[in-house]
């Protein structure tokens, strides 16, 4: 799931815990939307720690060899 799907589930789940007023005999919809809104914010939290993972730069394990050394 993609940082835009954790911001929907956010989202809709905002909606569903503070805007709606539907009552359901067998479904607590305030406590869906508390679950959704848990759900995006911790995506949220891994998506940031996989593309931090993704940006680290690795020093190169060669030496690296300009132009001028290699004409000598």
């Amino acid at each position: 799931m993609g940082l835009g799907g954790c911001i929907i589930l956010i989202g809709v789940g905002a909606v569903l815990a503070f805007a709606t007023d539907w009552e359901m005999d067998s479904v607590n919809v305030d406590m869906v939307g508390w679950i959704m809104m848990i759900v995006g914010v911790v995506g949220v939290f891994v998506y940031a720690s996989v593309m931090r993972r993704r940006r680290m730069v690795v020093p190169p394990t060669t030496t690296v060899v300009s132009e001028d050394e290699r004409r000598l």
